[in-house]
């Protein structure tokens, strides 16, 4: 039976793994809308070869070469940020929401309001906006599957068992690129070395992220959000082999781990075929050749994000917001050569100690304290 579907964010490494899984199974999918921000050529490029219904840039600008690349095919061509939420809300069986920080959370919002199934890839919009997406969620009936690895996996360590069964909910962190660094080297990280990932190959944002922690501190909030188990039964342990992607225990000692290639292709293939399961050509574990598996406590003397997230969503508020707000523009100074790497924190910190806004209860809201908390940022910036 085929089924129709809609990646937000398709030209990204993950739109792109799940583009790649569906041409191992093209008889199965309708593709209704691929979107991108500014890569016309390529989203064109994309829509033609998956007989997309319709291809939208967010960046208007970019249109005009995105219709010219779609002339004398059937494929509607659309821009702007308006056109990314029309597209999202187009009916569609599954949804697979890839793009990357707070500009992904309107077109999510509208995803979940038409009822199909999301595979959520965009972790800042349940970070920023997580009271507010999952009342939508069951409010609107739709399906939230967590593409994220670490999600993904608690996500089936959970399957056939009772959350309220649950001791420990564990997320596992690679560490990064720095995870043996020093202070001294930290200050003086380079851009082109946080992006540098061991195991992983992403995008730039989410790369920083993870030299950083923050990725890993997002995730703690996101889990708080999918899997509500209380704050005092989340962790977080460094696994460097990144092997196990995360781990549930239940009260009576039982630890169930989810294992796989550091590929997200796996997780990706987890939310297309649920509950069933599909081939990702990936390559299968070969445990021998690993040798050892290790896990260490996080180091948040060396990386404070870890703390600063688990502290915003103990705030709760327009906390976690706040955090995802700074992090993004901190983030964003650094990778353009602003700001040293340890003053991503730094920034992010003071940002939160400005204590903006109250509890957003709607998407128009968390825009808001979105923008106050980019301002702040900025300014804090200006003065560095």
């Amino acid at each position: 039976m085929t089924r129709s579907i809609t990646i937000l964010g398709a030209t990204g490494s993950v739109g792109a793994s799940t583009l790649d899984l569906i041409r191992r199974e093209r008889d199965k999918w309708q593709v209704a809308a691929l979107t991108a921000h500014q890569s016309a050529a390529e989203l064109a490029k994309l829509a033609i070869e998956f007989d997309a219904q319709v291809a939208v840039v967010s960046d208007e600008t970019c249109l005009p070469e995105l219709r010219e690349a779609l002339s004398g095919t059937s494929i509607e061509a659309a821009g702007g940020k308006q056109a990314l939420c029309d597209a999202a809300s187009r009916k569609a069986d599954m949804t697979v929401a890839a793009i990357v920080g707070c500009a992904g959370l309107a077109p999510v919002m509208a995803a979940i309001e038409q009822g199909g199934t999301i595979a959520l890839a965009n972790k800042e919009a349940l970070v920023s906006a997580g009271d507010v997406m999952t009342a939508a969620v069951t409010k609107h009936g739709a399906t939230l599957l967590p593409v994220d690895s670490e999600h993904n996996a608690i996500f089936q360590c959970l399957q056939g068992n009772d959350i309220d069964e649950v001791r420990w909910i564990t997320l596992t962190a690679s560490g990064g690129p720095f995870r043996e660094w020093s202070q001294a080297q930290l200050d003086a990280a380079t851009p082109e070395q946080a992006v540098a990932h061991p195991n992983w190959d992403m995008g730039a944002k989410i790369s920083v992220d993870s030299a950083t922690m923050m990725n890993k501190g997002l995730e703690f909030i996101e889990a708080h959000h999918l899997f509500p188990v209380g704050l005092d039964r989340l962790r977080i342990v460094v696994h460097p082999q990144s092997v196990i992607h995360s781990m549930v225990e239940y009260r009576d000692g039982s630890t169930l781990a989810q294992l796989g290639p550091s590929d997200m292709k796996v997780p990706i293939a987890s939310c297309l075929a649920w509950p069933k399961r599909m081939e990702t050509g990936c390559e299968p574990l070969d445990l021998p050749a690993i040798g050892n598996l290790s896990f260490f406590a996080p180091n948040e003397a060396l990386f404070p994000a870890t703390k600063l997230a688990r502290d915003a969503v103990h705030a709760g508020g327009a906390a976690p917001a706040t955090l995802n707000a700074a992090n993004e523009v901190a983030v964003a100074a650094f990778l353009a050569g602003q700001i040293g790497f340890t003053q991503i924190a730094a920034i992010v910190a003071e940002t939160l100690e400005s204590g903006i806004g109250t509890a957003p209860a709607s998407l128009e809201e968390v825009l808001a304290v979105d923008i106050a908390a980019r301002q702040r940022a900025k300014t804090i910036l200006e003065t560095l």
